[in-house]
């Protein structure tokens, strides 16, 4: 599927993404390791429900240095909106993604019609890994894919050789490191009581990367958030229980009429 979808990826201006489906837009954020087809179980399963599922990609890597931050990955989401002239979206993020799709809330939330959040960073420092993985050991590399999931095969060969080659890329390796400290500094606690936008968080119940206590404190501190729990999950409930997340999603959506 991957394949797929990067050949079936729109170019505009400077904007490359996926698109599908006609209806409420869907705006999926990937996170620092992840790709797009991640999202593949979302995409599949929103698309004839109406909704339009789009997922850009982000400027994680081609950003200059001075762009490789929260902020501003929020403010390329912002335009990326107002360039498709989407009216109001549902905003969908996963670990970096997540706190994105937050950071967008509290500067731009006029843009939002809802907010779903899972293994969402934003609240606790060491979900982008306090040790940055060593370059050139692959098994080190392996083992902290798996780490992400509950079921360690869901990290496949392909996966772990994509995560080795980022850390072995010396730009993305800096680039990383400099998202990390950006995370670290846009630590959102003290925004979440002011976010008004409806939240539904999806959190894996094994998550080892923003644990379920994480979960507990994005839903007491955002004012309108319903969390949802998928038992025997990791970090990714998108990747790993995907039929499982999306009758939760598809429940908190027909309920909150978006």
């Amino acid at each position: 599927m991957k394949d797929y979808m990067e050949r079936t990826l729109k170019v505009e201006g400077k904007y490359r993404y996926y698109e599908i489906g006609e209806g409420t837009p869907i705006v999926i954020l990937h996170g620092l390791m992840g790709g797009l087809s991640n999202f593949d179980g979302v995409a599949d399963y929103f698309n004839n429900k109406g909704y339009k599922i789009i997922i850009p990609e982000l400027p994680l890597y081609t950003n200059s240095l001075l762009k490789t931050n929260v902020k501003a990955f929020a403010r390329f989401v912002k335009d990326f909106i107002v360039f498709k002239g989407f009216d109001k979206v549902i905003l969908l993020g996963n670990s970096l993604g997540g706190h994105i799709a937050l950071y967008h809330a509290k500067m731009y939330p006029e843009l939002l019609k809802g907010m779903v959040l899972t293994g969402s960073s934003g609240l606790y420092e060491s979900a982008m890994g306090d040790s940055y993985p060593k370059r050139g050991d692959y098994e080190y590399i392996k083992k902290k894919a798996e780490d992400v999931f509950y079921d360690p095969s869901i990290a496949t060969k392909e996966l772990v050789d994509e995560v080795f080659a980022t850390v072995n890329d010396r730009i993305k390796v800096i680039k990383t490191i400099t998202i990390a400290k950006s995370a670290i500094r846009h630590n959102m606690a003290k925004d979440l009581p002011k976010i008004q936008t409806p939240t539904c968080l999806i959190w894996g119940k094994n998550d080892q990367v923003t644990p379920p206590e994480v979960a507990v404190e994005f839903d007491e501190l955002l004012p309108d958030s319903e969390l949802f729990w998928i038992d025997k999950c990791g970090h990714a409930a998108m990747m790993e229980r995907p039929n499982e997340f999306n009758e939760l999603l598809e429940a908190w959506l027909t309920k909150r009429n978006l």
